[in-house]
């Protein structure tokens, strides 16, 4: 692998915004982002993500290659928390594992606009409509995760209220707000673009930027947790995000994306959600142990993913594409 494309990425202010959060905590700064702003910044980065991806569809239109790619997402999202769950089930009880693989099996919104600036950085083209694959990877993986909680744990004396699910699954508020930017972009076209740029193309990176020195803090502290997760999953955060973004890369070469789309793709594969995943977890699958789940994607996979991982993608992609 180029070891440039390593360098290019740490570079970029964003992920370095990222290191700096972390060694606020390490060196014991007293460096804090009030509650309610890291909020606000994950709102509106999926809202200027999903706005300019509705846009973007609208430019492409509805083809078969954003339908097999939309296909694509949708059988990812449902493939990873089912053969993770069984690797998982070595060392853990079934909720553990079902909880685990069903954040594996859903994606990270933040890591997947980190790749989209890392591509627009090295001015390497990729579609919009990589939003609605993004869109729809979430809640497949949660379904899937408390079905396998319904099959296996055969004690478990809680049963699921499935209206609660579905509503936590599709109507939580990153799906909700993503999908419905989505689908304003598309409604608005060209015209709702240059109405809104300022705001959703002139403050994006500042806002990521900040977002992400956040995430450092946050990350930093969850780090504790790892001791309670040992080896076995600490290997498990690392290994399998390479191992789903190879199949992602091999499904992109199949159905014929371009370089950008492909990592994009690959991105979506092995990264792992930190947000919406536990909160469903949280509410329905209680006898999961949360530092387990939150630990491993949020202190190890996603650190991992957006300063190794991305770099490393592209340059599989560059391999097997030329």
């Amino acid at each position: 692998m180029d070891v440039s494309l390593i360098v290019s990425n740490i570079l970029n202010p964003p992920v370095l915004f990222f290191f700096l959060g972390m060694t606020a905590v390490f060196v014991q700064s007293d460096l804090e982002i009030p509650a309610p702003i890291p909020k606000l910044f994950s709102l509106y980065l999926l809202f200027a993500i999903g706005f300019k991806g509705g846009v973007e569809l609208v430019k492409s239109g509805i083809t078969q290659d954003v339908m097999l790619t939309l296909a694509a997402a949708v059988v990812m999202a449902c493939f990873v928390p089912l053969y993770t769950f069984f690797i998982l089930k070595i060392k853990l009880g079934n909720y553990d594992a079902a909880a685990i693989a069903a954040t594996y099996g859903s994606i990270s919104a933040v890591t997947f606009i980190t790749a989209s600036a890392f591509l627009t950085e090295l001015s390497i083209d990729f579609d919009g409509f990589m939003v609605a694959a993004l869109a729809l990877m979430e809640s497949p993986a949660i379904i899937v995760g408390l079905i396998l909680v319904n099959l296996f744990a055969a004690n478990r004396e809680q049963d699921f209220a499935w209206g609660e699910v579905l509503k936590e699954a599709f109507l939580n508020s990153s799906v909700f707000l993503l999908v419905g930017s989505l689908i304003i972009g598309v409604l608005t076209g060209e015209h709702g673009w240059e109405v809104l740029e300022p705001f959703t193309q002139g403050l994006f990176y500042g806002v990521l930027t900040f977002f992400l020195l956040d995430m450092g803090l946050v990350a930093a502290r969850r780090i504790k947790d790892l001791q309670k997760t040992g080896v076995f999953l600490v290997g498990f955060a690392i290994l399998i995000p390479i191992v789903n973004a190879g199949i992602g890369l091999g499904i992109a070469k199949l159905i014929g994306m371009s370089v950008g789309n492909a990592l994009l793709f690959s991105v979506l594969c092995a990264s792992a959600s930190y947000i919406a995943v536990p909160a469903a977890m949280r509410m329905t699958v209680p006898e999961a142990n949360p530092s387990l789940y939150v630990s491993t994607a949020l202190a190890v996979t996603f650190p991992f993913n957006i300063i190794v991982g991305i770099p490393l993608y592209l340059a599989g992609i560059e391999f097997l594409w030329n």
